[in-house]
């Protein structure tokens, strides 16, 4: 007998594509706990969504440039999705990060999600001005902003496995999903995951404030400001042991080598 399988909605493609974000390809399988974790919480099974991850994977043009092919069965639906996100990470990943804390972690099912009719894919920024969303007091905008925060912090920490990539620093509490572009100037990059770097708190503040930045081959470059310092041994330590040692690598959304560029010229003061 033929098993007729059920098509995937939009709204669980938006999870898997979330899901796909914040797990290192090594963990696209079956028997990761974020995996069932999200099959059960949408009725499917684990190996399903596995290969939902996995067909993500054939879209991602880093993966295919790293010889990880993934699987062929992409939709029609999947390639949207993939197109969507990113070209407008922000409105996306906000959407995705909705649905997962209603979802996933709340186990809310999708018919019985709160006032969704206020956070559709057609919401424009000119009417989300005007319009309270899951809340008396906050915007539609401020909503998305928080939502889409919270997924490049989760997405970007992730990809470097929870892990400083200059000092190694694994506790969580000190770490910062830096942006290497900053936020304010650059609204179209930042949520964008290869705009961003997994920092220490020392190590974000004195690379948004140029003090430090990473050449072509992602090492790390002191300015002159910082090494007036060197005779302090905190600073020796924690930057001039590191210097022209290159960062260490994310399993997933390299650094964008033009915004490096971008940190390099207009932010570094590297006199």
């Amino acid at each position: 007998m033929t098993t007729i399988r059920k098509p995937w909605s939009r709204e669980e493609t938006l999870l898997a594509v979330n899901l796909y974000c914040r797990i290192p390809f090594g963990k696209q399988h079956s028997r990761c706990r974020e995996v069932i974790e999200l099959a059960t919480a949408i009725g499917r099974t684990p190996s399903s969504v596995a290969m939902k991850l996995n067909n993500f994977t054939s879209l991602d043009p880093e993966e295919q440039a790293r010889g990880v092919k993934g699987l062929s069965g992409a939709s029609k639906l999947d390639r949207e999705i993939w197109e969507e996100i990113t070209r407008n990470w922000e409105k996306v990943s906000a959407k995705s990060e909705y649905l997962w804390s209603q979802v996933v972690e709340q186990k809310i099912p999708f018919s019985n999600l709160p006032i969704q009719e206020k956070f559709s894919d057609n919401t424009s920024d000119d009417s989300a001005k005007s319009k309270d969303w899951l809340g008396s007091t906050e915007t539609t905008r401020t909503i998305t902003a928080r939502l889409a925060q919270g997924f490049f912090r989760r997405t970007v920490l992730a990809s470097y496995l929870n892990r400083c990539c200059i000092s190694g620093i694994p506790v969580s509490e000190l770490l910062v999903a830096s942006h290497i572009l900053p936020w304010a100037d650059y609204p179209d990059q930042r949520v964008n995951p290869c705009n961003g770097l997994c920092l220490s708190n020392l190590h974000d503040k004195a690379f948004d404030r140029g003090l430090i930045t990473f050449d072509e081959e992602y090492r790390l470059v002191l300015g002159k400001r910082i090494k007036e310092f060197m005779t302090v041994e905190a600073l020796r330590f924690n930057f001039l042991s590191y210097e022209g040692k290159q960062l260490t690598l994310p399993e997933k959304f390299l650094p964008d080598k033009q915004s490096l560029a971008r940190h390099r010229e207009a932010i570094f003061c590297s006199d």
